[in-house]
């Protein structure tokens, strides 16, 4: 079924209408307007939800959305008044931009764009201006990667050369590259060729100890290793993963940082996030272990029990990430990391994306090792998937992984089978099997390493006639 949409035009006109025609008073015509409209299936995600207001130097009393007020400033002084006198304007539009997506699409949809980017680009050369023009256009573009263009790499590019050495100027310019990277192949693969990743790993390298630096020149980095753009069939996520591990030296410039801030948090996990994407090569995960990595996140998932949940999983997708590589594998459960996955699934049993990289990391520790299978089994790894499969029933994602570690501890260890059908895994994997269609051929090797009963059918034999023209 279509989404159906309205402009914004529409919807401000049917609150209006409730206002003028109906006499109620502004709140209550809006909420109105919002029940209207949904109740007819519209989509108001891009449709700001506020009553336009008149503009106190407004004398043709004409109301409007206080983003678009912001803008108009903008456009009427952009020809004339210095980037300086602006400030005060640019502040505004970035604040407004920043209240939701609703109001960076209708300021987009009103040509904002080249509007801030006339200012960014007289702005280059003082760092002030440079600073409210780029977060104007960092809010902007969050979600709006398409309007960035040619004119906008440039700038990006050379203010990250000319004022790498101030931390404000460098992370705005870097969370703005972010913004026009995620979900957008094309805009990805032209910043890569333009020069953007030695100036990101350069910013971490050379603002180390500014956190908010750090964290967000981590997420830029992280950002080109994605594959998420939907229009694109192939993209260079591995391509770019390489290219910052073997030509900017990004493991070690992410973790010599991660030292740094060794008592922060936050920075720590989006390290840790970054250096799981960087993980692509047997060899880079080797390396990130031998330069104090995987030390690091060990440490770092035994000290945060207690901490935010997104933090734990992060911990965990890194883990998870290095142990790809079977000497890793050793290092992680000699080390104690089995236990400290079990008890991080046990303290966080209730959200679903820690149970997903839990499991996952058993997993991946597992496969391929019988030893680390019986580490997995004494210290209640099974037990943990088996909870987190009751616990999260309409998660995909927990039900796949945890049927692959079942079926990774039972492939080669086959007398494990009976002591994990005891703690009443089959019905559980069963439901997984009719509930989620994505869990199918997982879900059924889980129960046929297991030794139960499952029906696996035959798609075709080769039998019974040839290809034929």
């Amino acid at each position: 079924m279509a989404v159906r949409r309205v402009t914004q035009e529409t919807f401000d006109a049917a609150v209006k209408e409730n206002i003028d025609e109906f006499e109620m008073d502004p709140e209550e015509a809006l909420r109105e307007a919002v029940e209207q409209f949904q109740s007819q299936g519209v989509d108001l995600n891009c449709i700001v939800k506020a009553v336009p207001a008149v503009p106190s130097n407004d004398n043709q009393h004409k109301e409007t959305h206080e983003v678009l007020q912001a803008l108009e400033s903008l456009r009427i002084a952009k020809d004339s008044a210095g980037i300086t006198k602006a400030a005060a304007d640019l502040k505004c539009f970035t604040e407004q931009c920043l209240l939701g997506f609703a109001q960076r699409y209708l300021a987009a949809q009103k040509d904002a764009y080249p509007i801030i980017l006339s200012y960014c680009k007289k702005s280059v050369g003082e760092k002030e201006a440079a600073l409210a023009a780029l977060c104007a256009l960092a809010a902007l573009t969050d979600g709006q990667p398409d309007l960035f263009d040619t004119d906008g790499l440039c700038f990006l590019l050379d203010v990250l050369k000319k004022h790498r050495d101030d931390g404000a100027v460098t992370r705005a310019a870097v969370c703005a590259v972010r913004h026009c990277c995620l979900k957008h192949e094309q805009n990805r693969q032209d910043l890569v060729k333009a020069g953007v990743l030695p100036l990101l790993t350069g910013a971490v390298k050379q603002h180390s100890g500014c956190a908010e630096v750090v964290k967000e020149a981590s997420a830029a980095l992280r950002v080109m290793t994605f594959d998420d753009d939907v229009r694109v069939t192939f993209g260079h996520a591995h391509e770019h993963a390489k290219s910052i591990v073997l030509e900017h030296n990004g493991l070690k410039v992410l973790i010599d940082s991660a030292k740094a801030h060794n008592d922060n948090m936050s920075v720590l996990g989006e390290l840790c996030a970054t250096l799981s994407r960087l993980a692509v090569r047997n060899e880079f995960c080797q390396d990130i272990c031998d330069l104090g990595g995987l030390k690091l996140m060990m440490t770092l998932l035994a000290d945060s029990y207690e901490s935010p949940q997104e933090l734990v999983r992060q911990v965990l997708s890194g883990i998870r990430a290095v142990a790809g590589n079977d000497d890793v594998k050793d290092a992680v459960v000699k080390a104690g990391g089995v236990q400290l996955v079990v008890v991080a699934m046990n303290r966080h049993q209730t959200n679903a994306a820690v149970c997903e990289q839990g499991c996952a990391c058993l997993s991946v520790l597992a496969l391929r090792k019988p030893n680390n299978c019986k580490v997995i089994m004494e210290e209640g790894g099974a037990l943990a998937a088996v909870q987190a499969m009751k616990t999260h029933t309409c998660a995909v994602n927990v039900q796949k992984q945890a049927c692959m570690l079942l079926r990774n501890l039972v492939s080669r260890e086959p007398n494990y089978s009976q002591p994990i059908l005891d703690l009443g895994v089959e019905p559980l994997i069963a439901q997984a099997l009719r509930t989620h269609q994505d869990c199918g051929d997982i879900a059924k090797a889980a129960l046929r390493d297991l030794g139960c009963n499952v029906e696996l059918r035959e798609l075709w034999t080769g039998k019974h006639g040839g290809i034929t023209n």
